[in-house]
């Protein structure tokens, strides 16, 4: 269908006219003109489609991969076709192509969603293959720091948060298929490196390999999501693939934590990592295979005259200031906030960082664009970030709770969270957050399992369950076609930064609480108090919810979503 060029309807002008184009404001104007198109396309009875201008028509349409489940194929809507960028120096054509049609049957489409949704799976597990058999590690490098410890979850969530943004704007421009791919290749490598470490036995070369597997993860994130949000258009189907993504999260931190401590326990640590590098390397083949040649990068870039930009000097400011902040906080706690070169670097990183946002503002083609940022938008990532960053001092102050206080084995442990398996799945609240970390955190030593830890485990998977694939949702659909990336890039930076970086505030409290003490009263009196700041984290995190939830019932009013 080719869309009339024509101009935008009139402020002053036919009023129904108007509200049906418009007629939801809890969805991007693109989105409404998608779904007007798509419902004019199949159904030939209808006389009339409100006038959508011309240029919504070039440019501004997804390139979404749409599932008829009755003719058990998809059709993928592209403006031009990959024959198109012979001429890449061409502007887009005013009469775009008609949709083309792929077949896609049920099999290959389970197969295309589980590689991409296995993905979340695996970031997951690489953060709690370290956590599990922790001191085990530790004891192989002769660490017996909990600060040096810390460091390695801390310095695989760091990279993984830091490179979020510039690898989904890679993917941008390369290809969100082809940095997907071989993301999983490069974190399989690095997987292997990190069990290699007990070789040498230096504790540094293996944060290395931690922060380079984080590196790993983040070009998976963000290129996982495009190829989603790129596959499917706003809709139900949609809401529910981003979903299982987000339900990923606690099967794969359980199971990787299980898998940790099972080698750990019974054979040797480093096959933790060789064999997790063996199922990277295997799921690179797989995706490669299954991920369906309309999402590669011919049919990405069709209709564009050339890819978006990279703006380098925003990725240098941006990374330098995420990096040097959160090695700064996770630091503080190891050599005190006293010395110089700790308080140094935490300025250095923040001018850095104020530095990126005046450069993002100015830049043509930005990491970050920071005008298509509305309040909204920066309150859902805010909460994001203070939830998550609860998440992160729960999940490691518990397993440290369990192991030190209650001497309890790495595979007991990972036995007592099979239960948010079940909870992963059924989660569906920032309040989640609040309620497990008071449950866990005012739990005595001696006391049975199934009092207080088993109901905080089945209560956490709720808050992060609810709140990856609604800010997920909420920024792709209102993201253009060439920032999809993007979009699902600022979700996964808030999620694993503010968890690097929320563990490095609670391990400041907790030095600063037991004296850098080592009995066990004071060793208890530390993970008490960091607990406390996970629950002031989740508790500031509620209020601002429920803040927001208001100010959007005053200003807007009860709305259901169409899609």
């Amino acid at each position: 269908m080719v869309l009339p060029d024509c101009p935008p309807p009139s402020r002053d002008g036919d009023n129904s006219r108007s509200s049906s184009l418009y007629k939801s404001r809890h969805i991007s104007l693109q989105s409404r003109i998608d779904s007007l198109a798509a419902e004019s396309m199949w159904d030939e009875s209808r006389e009339s489609v409100p006038e959508i201008p011309a240029i919504y028509g070039q440019w501004g349409r997804s390139t979404s991969l749409l599932v008829d489940s009755n003719m058990g194929k998809s059709t993928i809507d592209l403006h031009r076709g990959p024959e198109s960028m012979a001429d890449s120096e061409a502007l887009p054509s005013k009469d775009p192509l008609p949709p083309q049609q792929i077949r896609l049957g049920t099999l290959p489409e389970v197969m295309f969603i589980g590689v991409v949704v296995i993905s979340n799976f695996m970031a997951l597990a690489a953060l709690g293959q370290a956590i599990s058999p922790v001191h085990i590690i530790a004891g192989s490098f002769g660490v017996n720091n909990p600060g040096e410890e810390a460091w390695f979850s801390a310095a695989y969530s760091l990279t993984l948060g830091t490179f979020i943004l510039i690898s989904g704007r890679l993917g941008d421009i390369l290809g969100h298929k082809r940095m997907f791919v071989f993301g999983y290749a490069f974190l399989g490598v690095w997987s292997c490196f990190a069990g290699f470490a007990v070789y040498p036995g230096r504790q540094v070369f293996f944060d290395v390999c931690r922060a380079m597997q984080g590196m790993g993860s983040a070009l998976l994130a963000p290129n996982a999501l495009a190829l989603l949000a790129r596959a499917y258009p706003p809709g139900i189907k949609k809401n529910i693939v981003f979903s299982l993504f987000g339900a990923m999260a606690p099967w794969g931190f359980v199971v990787g934590a299980l898998f940790g401590a099972v080698y750990s326990e019974l054979a040797w640590w480093p096959w933790t990592f060789w064999s997790y590098g063996i199922a990277a390397f295997c799921l690179s083949t797989f995706a490669l295979l299954v991920i369906p040649k309309a999402l590669a990068k011919e049919a990405q870039f069709a209709g564009m005259s050339q890819p978006p930009g990279f703006d380098a000097t925003g990725s240098v400011l941006g990374v330098a200031g995420l990096v040097l902040v959160n090695v700064a906080w996770n630091n503080g706690p190891l050599y005190g906030w006293h010395t110089p070169h700790v308080y140094f670097v935490l300025i250095i990183g923040l001018l850095c960082m104020v530095g990126f946002v005046w450069v993002e503002g100015r830049a043509v083609s930005p990491i970050l664009p920071i005008h298509a940022l509305n309040s909204s938008a920066v309150y859902t990532l805010s909460l994001v970030g203070i939830g998550w960053g609860s998440f992160g001092i729960w999940i490691y102050y518990t397993w440290r709770f369990c192991e030190e206080l209650r001497l309890q084995t790495p595979l007991t442990v990972s036995a007592e969270y099979i239960p948010a398996l079940i909870c992963g799945l059924l989660a569906a609240a920032m309040l989640a957050f609040f309620i497990g970390h008071v449950i866990a955190g005012t739990m005595p030593v001696k006391q049975t399992y199934w009092a207080q830890l088993f109901i905080s485990i089945l209560i956490m998977p709720f808050g992060m369950d609810m709140s990856f694939p609604a800010a997920t949702v909420i920024l792709s659909n209102n993201m253009p076609r060439e920032h999809q990336g993007l979009a699902a890039s600022l979700v996964n930076t808030m999620v694993n930064y503010s968890i690097s970086i929320a563990l490095g505030i609670a391990g400041t409290v907790e030095t600063s609480a037991n004296g850098r003490g080592t009995t066990a009263a004071d060793n208890e009196r530390g993970i008490r108090f960091a607990y406390y700041t996970g629950i002031a984290l989740s508790f500031f995190g509620v209020i601002l919810g429920a803040l927001f939830f208001v100010r959007t019932m005053l200003k807007e009013g009860w709305k259901i979503m169409e899609h």
